[in-house]
């Protein structure tokens, strides 16, 4: 069961409409945030065409300014509310807001480097807490724990299909030679991973028939394996889905991917 509710000061009411998708005020920040994302996106994009950058310059840099006065803004407001600035700061979101305003104000020293700004589309992930799609959240850091308890398996399996890879590459170069296209065995390499994922870009191929019947090969090998690091991740993915996510935000550190009944944040132990 949740905790008893407390008295708010402003920091947390802050917190609540800043970092949380529970209230209609939450709701309504980030429905904003997000079209200001979208917008400041396209200005950047916009005055990376010259023929409008020529006639709409002057607009479009001041729209890019008031943006990034309005971001940067936003940042400090997120570190204000809550209990642990720094670890936030660290945090996947909050290098990202910090990315988002930082090309801005480097311009003024390096021409050219806010078009790095399209980086802020990436904050748009913070559309799936307002729309209430917690499961898809959820799911998100289902797949990323599954691929963290899988990842020596799968480092396994990525070292068998380079030995493949080398030896395939190897086979190729004595088979076809330089004649053929195959220069060297690295080159040869990279013709056994396009082949064997399937891609098939076709700059280089066998000539001979002992080639083509090794290349006919390593297809039907690509097709095999590329099940199992799937396999993999799924067996993972099945053994470890059982947890319900919150939208709820930590107010120490503002991460938001907390069990239903969580009373304690996963990550710095602030008390939800």
């Amino acid at each position: 069961m949740h905790k008893t509710s407390k008295p708010r000061n402003w920091r947390q009411q802050l917190h609540e409409v800043i970092f949380g998708a529970e209230t209609t005020a939450g709701k309504t920040f980030d429905v904003l945030l997000i079209i200001s994302i979208l917008v400041s996106v396209i200005i950047v994009m916009l005055d990376s065409v010259q023929t409008i950058s020529t006639a709409h310059g002057e607009l479009l840099y001041r729209l890019e300014w008031f943006f990034t006065i309005l971001f940067t803004v936003e940042y400090l407001l997120r570190l204000v509310c809550v209990d642990q600035p720094l670890r936030y700061a660290a945090s996947f979101f909050g290098i990202i807001d910090l990315l988002a305003i930082i090309p801005t104000y480097l311009s003024l020293f390096l021409p050219g480097s806010q078009f790095l700004l399209v980086i802020r589309i990436l904050r748009v992930l913070r559309i799936f807490r307002v729309l209430k799609l917690a499961k898809y959240l959820g799911e998100a850091n289902l797949l990323l724990r599954a691929l963290r308890a899988s990842s020596r398996k799968i480092t396994v399996f990525l070292f068998t299909v380079l030995i493949l890879v080398i030896v395939f590459g190897a086979l190729i170069y004595l088979i076809e030679g330089e004649k053929n296209g195959f220069t060297s065995i690295p080159r040869s390499i990279y013709w056994a991973i396009v082949t064997m994922t399937t891609v098939g870009y076709g700059d280089i191929s066998p000539k001979t028939s002992l080639g083509q019947a090794l290349a006919s090969m390593v297809m039907i090998i690509g097709y095999s394996i590329i099940a199992v690091p799937t396999g993999i991740v799924t067996a993972e993915i099945t053994h470890r889905y059982k947890k319900n996510i919150s939208t709820r935000s930590c107010p120490g550190c503002g991460a938001s991917d907390h069990d239903d009944a969580a009373n304690y944040c996963q990550h710095c132990g602030t008390e939800m």
